[in-house]
């Protein structure tokens, strides 16, 4: 479990930034415009890889392709499913109305459209956590080439 300490660290800091963020837009009345969900990318993609780099210069001598890896879905999974369940609890609790508003159509035409709104956010940010995960590692990844001079 202390291997874990770290990423969950992280991921409970990117999800207060990603529910800042959401409360900033409230505020502005613009978060039923789903275009300005494209930054949670951003708030997620740099708390997977503030994880891993900060892995890294810690113990640079322990650090491997899984262990990043595993920090970085560990930080992005944590930091979603605490961004869900604000979520929820924001459009189910605090403001009944804002699933209608995010899309009337939508609403209308599904029974359950809270339940697909909810899974739609989670799975993004899975996703998302997954992509970015891979793809920072590809920089932090311990390299297998010679050294120069040392062959």
């Amino acid at each position: 479990m202390k291997n874990y300490t770290l990423p969950i660290r992280f991921g409970i800091v990117t999800s207060a930034c990603l529910i800042a963020y959401f409360l900033i837009l409230a505020l502005l009345g613009l978060h039923t415009n789903v275009f300005y969900s494209l930054f949670n990318m951003i708030i997620t993609g740099f708390g997977v890889y503030e994880t891993i780099k900060y892995l890294k210069v810690k113990s640079p001598e322990t650090f491997g392709y899984s262990t990043g890896f595993v920090a970085g879905l560990v930080t992005g999974g944590v930091a979603t499913l605490i961004f869900t369940l604000f979520f929820a609890f924001y459009s189910t609790e605090l403001s009944p109305g804002f699933l209608e508003e995010l899309s009337t159509k939508w609403a209308k035409e599904y029974e359950n459209f809270e339940a697909i709104v909810f899974l739609v956010v989670a799975t993004m940010g899975f996703v998302t956590s997954l992509v970015l995960t891979l793809s920072f590692m590809q920089l932090f990844k311990p390299s297998n080439n010679l050294k120069q001079g040392k062959g």
